[in-house]
């Protein structure tokens, strides 16, 4: 889980705020949220990538994570780019286990989390057909049910696109794969950019079907990276969540609120 950054986007260059991971809803951080899903879903640790006032995140991870759950990697270049904090997560990624990447910042149902987790697909997108996000959408693009393209800048031909919130299950390989393609960024000197590269270097070099993904259309979610969509968070989506039943159908304009 990447959690190093100092959230300029939501309150300027140069600040002091705590961490996105630990905005609070109804009392819990994003953080405990993260850990009580993984948790409750058989996920056996949570690799923090830290950076931005890391102690704070340690603090809390000590305060509300079961024993030995949670352990961190430390990016010293955090200010650099999110490229170098995937790299740092190198360890996790050449561990030989299965991984499941996440951004920290989305508040999301754990029926999300869950569809991911238990998937079919030992490499796995989940996209949102209704776009979520204010700006910068990352998207999934598939042709025929497959994923063909993915990122924020996408030329692939595709025929159904949808927006990714932020999480993605890899097996060890393709893990091991995404090592190799964010350390060759960095060793290019390309540190800029979306570290989304790396995922979609991997993607489009593997065969034709390697991933798969899941839709979870309808499921409330939002990546918080605009003051406008902490309005969002806090007055459309978190009250959507504490009332979301998954199987139930859901208005698809509703899902755009």
């Amino acid at each position: 889980m990447l959690a190093a950054g100092v959230a300029r986007r939501l309150y300027g260059d140069e600040n002091e705020e705590l961490p996105k991971a630990l905005l609070t809803f109804d009392e819990q951080t994003l953080l405990h949220r993260h850990i009580d899903i993984l948790h409750g879903l058989g996920v056996d640790e949570l690799c923090l990538v830290v950076g931005h006032r890391k102690e704070d995140l340690l603090a809390e991870a000590e305060r509300v994570a079961p024993a030995g759950f949670v352990s961190t990697l430390f990016n010293p270049r955090y200010l650099e780019g999110p490229k170098l904090s995937l790299a740092t997560g190198e360890p996790v990624l050449r561990s030989g286990d299965d991984v499941i990447f996440m951004d920290a910042d989305v508040l999301y149902h754990p029926e999300l989390l869950r569809r991911l987790v238990c998937s079919e697909n030992a490499n796995c997108f989940i996209m949102d057909r209704q776009f979520q996000s204010t700006d910068d959408f990352v998207k999934v693009c598939l042709k025929d049910g497959r994923v063909v393209d993915f990122g924020k800048q996408i030329g692939e031909t595709h025929d159904t696109i949808g927006e990714w919130p932020g999480f993605l299950k890899m097996s060890a390989d393709v893990a091991g794969k995404v090592a190799d393609s964010v350390l060759g960024f960095i060793a290019r000197g390309d540190e800029e950019g979306a570290y989304e590269e790396a995922f979609r270097e991997v993607l489009v070099g593997e065969t034709p079907g390697t991933f798969g993904v899941e839709d979870i259309t309808g499921t409330p979610w939002v990546e918080i990276d605009y003051p406008e969509d902490l309005t969002k968070a806090t007055t459309k989506v978190f009250p959507r969540i504490t009332s979301h039943r998954p199987d139930a159908a859901e208005d698809p304009a509703a899902a755009q609120g």
